[in-house]
């Protein structure tokens, strides 16, 4: 399974982002869609996707996706929520639902920094794609991709693009 990762679009997916994103089997979103449904269905139009909604989506996003999301592919026991917080310093909900579904990755957004790592504490690969949309502070626009395959993650690749462009 091929899968991309994104992550705070706030209603912007840019040309870029859709031709590196071309050849995965599914999109991960990891919350703050912005542009409304509309939006969210556009990308669910042009692949497979799983997400959850972050602190910026309003109710028509809240209705269609969860807070949190477990799933399990390709062997692994992945965890989507938007708001995490990261390895040593997780947001309490977050807590909450790690120490529930023991995943073997965790993705979230929110921070709009790219972040990949191991938490050995926990025993998990950390995933934060960082923002793929224009609003916020960062200054680098970031999506992921990754090959999951018999209870593994490789060849991960990282796209990044100007937050002018």
């Amino acid at each position: 399974m091929y899968v991309g990762i994104i992550s705070d679009t706030h209603g912007v997916f840019s040309d870029g982002f859709r031709k590196f994103l071309e050849p995965v089997d599914v999109v991960w979103h990891a919350g703050d869609f912005g542009g409304g449904i509309g939006f969210a269905e556009q990308l669910a139009a042009f692949k497979p996707l799983i997400g959850v909604y972050g602190n910026c989506d309003g109710q028509d996003i809240r209705l269609e996706y969860p807070e949190s999301k477990f799933i399990e592919a390709e062997g692994l026991r992945v965890l989507l929520k938007h708001i995490g917080g990261s390895p040593g310093h997780y947001d309490k909900d977050a807590r909450v639902l790690l120490d529930a579904y023991h995943p073997d990755v965790f993705v979230c957004g929110h921070s709009h920094i790219l972040k990949v790592m191991n938490d050995r504490q926990r025993n998990l690969l950390y995933i934060n794609p960082g923002a793929a949309g224009i609003q916020g502070w960062h200054v680098v626009r970031t999506a992921l991709r990754v090959r999951l395959d018999a209870g593994r993650l490789h060849d991960m690749e990282v796209f990044q693009l100007p937050k002018s462009c």
